[in-house]
């Protein structure tokens, strides 16, 4: 069995969310998403709409997604990379090289983002509708 992985907030899960879940599911046989905890967002400055545990709830219910756990830290994805055994190490092309030091633990891949979508737009659209 070929597991991957892939890490985010999926705050104000958009097609473009669905996109990468799916091209990441599509990679192997199992899905593993490290979702940001409530504590690690406010730490990397960022304020999701929905709680943790709403998230997951979400992330959970898409049929790309076999399993969902916290991520507390940057230094994590290497641990849990051991930790589950994982393959294939996935991201979107924003963050192409920020990761490449997992090369030396699974193979690490980044897949292009959705154009036209994000949550920041979707945040910058409802602030310009009010």
């Amino acid at each position: 069995m070929k597991k991957v992985i892939t890490y985010g907030t999926f705050d104000l899960i958009h097609h473009g969310h669905i996109n990468i879940l799916r091209r990441a599911k599509e990679q192997g046989d199992y899905l593993i998403v490290g979702l940001s905890s409530d504590e690690f967002n406010e730490l990397k400055g960022k304020a999701a709409y929905h709680a943790y545990e709403e998230r997951k709830m979400i992330l959970e219910s898409i049929r790309y997604v076999d399993e969902v756990i916290p991520e507390h830290n940057w230094e994590q994805k290497a641990k849990d990379i051991k930790k589950y055994d994982i393959d294939l190490f996935v991201m979107g092309s924003d963050w192409e090289g920020k990761f490449d030091e997992l090369k030396e633990h699974c193979e690490v891949v980044y897949l292009p983002r959705t154009d036209g979508i994000s949550t920041t737009k979707i945040k910058m659209d409802l602030l310009n509708n009010q």
